[in-house]
């Protein structure tokens, strides 16, 4: 039923505007889904700035952005302290049907941690404690980011059992 909901949402949200002559006007195919995406994207850019910003105005020490191992990806590795903090970036527009953290899913976890666990092999951090952090940002109509910040968002509990599918623990959190 939700995502029924969501669905009509979204079809009139982006239905095309009634022309004089009681048409609908259409872009040309495929234009509204780039403009979309484009937006999107836009929106994460901004997004990932501002945690940025917030954190390091609270004290945190930016170590890595975006980094990348194959498929596997980290917007942020900070240190708090002696702590690394893995940071997800999540972020919607304020008219969005779910809030931002509500997109961490189970199986989003789980590559979070796999990634954290790349970071880790490819930096040599083992022994440090760590943790996993989500930043929720909602812009509105003009624009404005608000920011929330959910430390300690999930452990590898939540993340799943099957984190390594069978292996040995990989991090002694």
């Amino acid at each position: 039923m939700k995502a029924l909901l969501h669905r009509l949402r979204q079809a009139l949200r982006h239905q095309a505007p009634l022309s004089p002559d009681g048409m609908r006007s259409r872009p040309a195919a495929g234009w509204d889904n780039l403009t979309r995406a484009a937006a999107r994207a836009r929106l994460g850019r901004a997004g990932e700035e501002a945690a940025a910003r917030y954190l390091t105005d609270r004290g945190f020490v930016l170590l890595a952005r975006n980094w990348r191992q194959g498929r596997l990806e980290l917007d942020m590795v900070c240190r708090d302290r002696d702590t690394l903090v893995f940071v997800e970036v999540k972020s919607r527009r304020r008219d969005a049907v779910a809030r931002p953290d509500e997109a961490l899913t189970p199986r989003k976890r789980r590559t979070l941690v796999r990634a954290a666990r790349a970071w880790l092999a490819a930096t040599g951090e083992w022994s440090r404690p760590c943790r996993f952090d989500v930043v929720s940002v909602l812009a509105d109509d003009t624009d404005t980011l608000q920011l929330e910040h959910i430390p300690h968002a999930f452990d590898l509990d939540d993340a799943g059992t099957a984190v390594d599918r069978g292996h040995a623990p990989w991090q002694p959190w």
